[in-house]
């Protein structure tokens, strides 16, 4: 687990005649990541006279008929019944898996065929009425609103506009005493009426004034016209038409929905699982342009892992029946190209995740996703420091793992991190007196300078006795650091780089123990040394200081300056934590003397503010330790041996969600 899995390079040859049953069976083992000979070793279609493979003509059916199911699976989606709010958390929908059978490309086709047949006109032309209805809605309701505005006025709707001689204008005004300024000199009759809505006074206005006038622009400052389509009959009258209309048209509308719905319930899980059986055929059919190929022969490229191969060989065999060849290489020395897979325990996988948020490591480089874990836990457990928010945590991620773990691998795998997560805050928080602040001493025993236990002190005080916090923050960060050191030495020895070890590792070992000497010595006075041991602390640090500048330079002067900024930033631990204890501790404060202050209203008040408080700050310092401690690792850890820059092992192999092969 300390490094990547050994991977070996495979290359199989085949006749024609059996490369469709060698690439089922691939697909269905997963064994193997098939490569781009065309694209990653273009040059092997030269050495051994070979030309690139074309694509299945099939695969461009499979597309089309993947495109009308998907369509028709989006629509009815839209319609589906969805649990909402906590219930979609508590109660989420398990997707049934539909049993099928191995079987040729053309029965899956002639069955998606025939339930294409049997839903896509319905349900595309049903979304087709529904977009027309919906238009026709949305043009009703807002005649209705034209309608409901000028039904105090006595008039046809069809005299708006011009005829031989009017022209009649409907619209609404803000202001109307500018209206009328606006308008004043030219012949028009203003008609109006006072409408209010909430704070705003506005004006229903209609104008009239011989088709000849010239009404001008500067009324339009203050002028919102209303706009109708053809129709004839008073504001009223035409108000009920519409409403009655728009009442149809959502009778209809219902319609239409309760029928999708139906078809959602009948089809949705058989379109879902005959769709994927299409897509995993597509895959199958679109994977040949990887490959090379002759005349009567196909060459497939790939990366297999090195405790697969015998698999691999047999597999290979089976499926064409002797008629292959299967060739097995080892990568290169320092290799670029090789997929990286990363054997991690089930329990250990969101530490993978921590790992890829940075970048996965190289072949030959050690993989630190364990380490990386352990410490994020530690440091954040320092960092939060508090056993309320631990437990919130705990109960929190034990809710998530029984309770939903069993609808999804990553709830409960996050759920299991979150576990351990708040077991160790909740212990940090106990050693550092710390229980949502001082709220056991503040709010039960009534004396806030009082320890938490009743027992007696606590080797560990985050707010008394930061100092300690301090130095237990700094032994931690310089153990951090030199497991760092620690592995890139171990890396080195391993991939037989001896001169790097020199370089860029021993160093470090002959500053710190000859340099710390000597500060301990004579900055710190924390010892005495003898002459001899002075003479060996001061040979120890000349050495690391050589080979430093031996590798860097003048530079070599930063990278001392920059390892003892990093050792000095894992003083956040401190920080992080007296953050969430002195906020907890000052909202403690605030609600206690909002209580006292006003007895009565203050018992209501007291728990409500503790409440919002506390979860502000469990939210505010969770996210912070979460980033504080990922930053560690990634700054100051990596730094000492790590450059990453992997690609993950992709194999070609079949994920089924909907489906599940009948045994």
């Amino acid at each position: 687990m300390l490094f990547a899995s050994r991977m070996k390079k495979v290359s199989l040859v085949t006749h024609s005649y059996y490369l469709n049953s060698l690439i089922h069976s691939l697909h269905e083992s997963g064994l193997i990541q098939i490569t781009d000979i065309h694209r990653e070793t273009p040059q092997r279609l030269e050495e051994i006279d070979v030309e690139k493979a074309a694509m299945d003509p099939d695969a461009g059916e499979c597309a089309t008929y993947e495109m009308r199911l998907t369509r028709i699976i989006k629509i009815l989606s839209r319609f589906a019944d969805k649990q909402k709010g906590i219930a979609s958390i508590l109660h989420p929908k398990i997707v049934e898996k539909k049993h099928v059978q191995h079987r040729s490309l053309p029965i899956i086709l002639k069955e998606a065929s025939l339930l294409l047949s049997k839903t896509e006109e319905r349900v595309v032309q049903s979304e087709e009425k529904m977009s027309d209805l919906d238009i026709r809605l949305d043009e009703l309701d807002d005649e209705i609103k034209i309608f409901e505005l000028l039904s105090p006025f006595d008039l046809d709707c069809s005299w708006l506009g011009e005829s031989q001689y009017l022209q009649i204008k409907a619209g609404i005004t803000h202001d109307l005493m500018a209206l009328r300024e606006a308008l004043t000199g030219r012949d028009v009759e203003i008609l109006s009426k006072e409408k209010k809505e909430k704070k705003e006074k506005n004006w229903i206005v209609i104008l009239l004034a011989h088709k000849s006038t010239d009404l001008g622009k500067t009324y339009k400052q203050f002028f919102e016209e209303l706009t109708l389509h053809q129709v004839s009959g008073k504001p009223p009258d035409l108000l009920q038409q519409h409403q009655q209309e728009k009442e149809r048209i959502s009778r209809k509308k219902k319609e239409i929905i309760s029928a999708l719905k139906n078809l959602h319930a009948t089809y949705n899980d058989t379109l879902l699982a005959i769709r994927e059986e299409i897509i995993l055929e597509k895959i199958r059919k679109e994977i040949p342009i990887k490959f090379a190929k002759t005349n009567q022969t196909f060459l497939i490229d790939g990366w297999v892992l090195e405790k697969n191969v015998t698999l691999l060989q047999d597999l290979a065999n089976t499926s064409t029946q002797g008629h292959s060849e299967c060739q097995i290489s080892n990568p290169s020395t320092n290799p670029d190209d090789v997929p990286i897979h990363l054997d991690i325990p089930t329990w250990a996988k969101p530490f993978k995740t921590f790992l890829e948020l940075f970048s996965l490591p190289r072949y030959n480089e050690v993989n630190p996703s364990l380490l990386l874990g352990i410490f994020f836990i530690l440091f954040f457990a320092i960092m939060l420091g508090d056993a309320g928010y631990g437990l919130i945590i705990l109960l929190a991620s034990l809710f998530g793992y029984i309770r939903l773990g069993k609808h999804s691998s990553m709830i409960k795998e996050w759920s299991f991190m979150g576990i351990w997560l708040g077991i160790s805050t909740t212990i940090a928080g106990f050693i550092f007196n710390g229980f949502f602040g001082d709220f056991i001493p503040r709010f039960i025993y009534g004396n806030p300078k009082e320890l938490l236990y009743t027992f007696g002190p606590l080797p560990i005080d985050a707010i008394h006795k930061p100092v300690t916090i301090l130095l237990m923050s700094l032994i931690l960060g310089l153990i951090h650091l030199n497991l760092g050191i620690i592995l890139g030495l171990y890396q080195n020895i391993k991939n037989k780089s001896y001169r790097k070890i020199i370089k860029t590792q021993l160093p470090w070992f002959f500053l710190q123990i000859g340099g710390g000497a000597l500060v301990g010595y004579a900055m710190l006075h924390i010892w005495n040394l003898s002459t001899m041991a002075l003479a060996l602390a001061g040979l120890l640090t000349g050495i690391g200081l050589l080979g430093l500048f031996l590798h860097s330079g003048a530079i070599g002067f930063f990278d001392l300056t920059g390892f003892v900024g990093d050792w000095l930033s894992y003083a956040r631990l401190l920080a992080l934590g007296l953050a969430t204890a002195g906020m907890a501790l000052a909202f403690n404060i605030v609600a206690e003397v909002f209580s006292q202050m006003i007895p009565v209203i203050g018992i209501v008040l007291l728990p409500i503010i503790l409440v919002i408080a506390h979860f502000a700050n469990f939210i505010l310092q969770s996210l912070g330790a979460a980033i504080h401690s990922l930053r560690l690792q990634y700054v100051e850890f990596f730094n000492r041996f790590y450059q990453g820059g992997g690609k993950e092992f992709v194999p070609f192999e079949i994920k089924r969600k909907y489906t599940e092969v009948k045994k």
